[in-house]
């Protein structure tokens, strides 16, 4: 009998198909949604806004298929810290305003269907701004006004702070 194990043949990897990760951020929490490139959900989840939640949802969509485009809500507030995360480790990271306000009332409004929606945007190319990165002019003038705020603050603080040695009048 002649015949090759399993064990002995090369396995042939499948190669990984392409998602895309949609996310509805928000102050405490952010829900993710990854779709197929064409725009089957494959599912959504809630994870929270820090550190650890970024990892994890990343860790959950990358199963999925190759993340490499993320459409993410707000990328210069509740988002900012999510689109660094994500711009770190690879991935194209699109900035996706909210949607029209009668629409969101026509068709429904929950987070995972906003998530789903950023996701959505990038497929069809509606959301072209990428999202900014934490380095270059704009953040070194950033950071420059910031320093100069914290100064201004400290300065008109130690004016208004009352001298013990001047006397108060009764």
């Amino acid at each position: 009998m002649t015949g090759t194990s399993t064990a002995s043949r090369p396995r042939r990897r499948r190669p990984a198909r392409e998602v895309v990760l949609g996310v509805d951020t928000h102050r405490d929490a952010h829900v993710a949604a990854v779709l197929s490139l064409v725009g089957e959900v494959i599912g959504t989840k809630e994870f929270p806004a820090s550190a650890a939640g970024y990892r994890n949802l990343l860790g959950w969509a990358r199963p999925s298929g190759t993340v490499r485009r993320a459409g993410v809500e707000g990328t210069g507030s509740f988002g900012a810290a999510l689109s660094r995360y994500l711009l770190a480790q690879g991935v194209d990271v699109f900035d996706v305003n909210r949607f029209d306000r009668a629409d969101r009332r026509r068709r429904g409004k929950s987070d995972p269907l906003d998530a789903e929606n950023a996701a959505r945007a990038v497929l069809s190319g509606r959301a072209r701004a990428q999202a900014k990165t934490d380095d270059g002019p704009v953040e070194i003038a950033r950071m420059y006004k910031l320093a100069k705020d914290s100064a201004v603050k400290a300065r008109t603080q130690a004016i208004n702070q009352p001298s013990s040695s001047v006397p108060i009048p009764s």
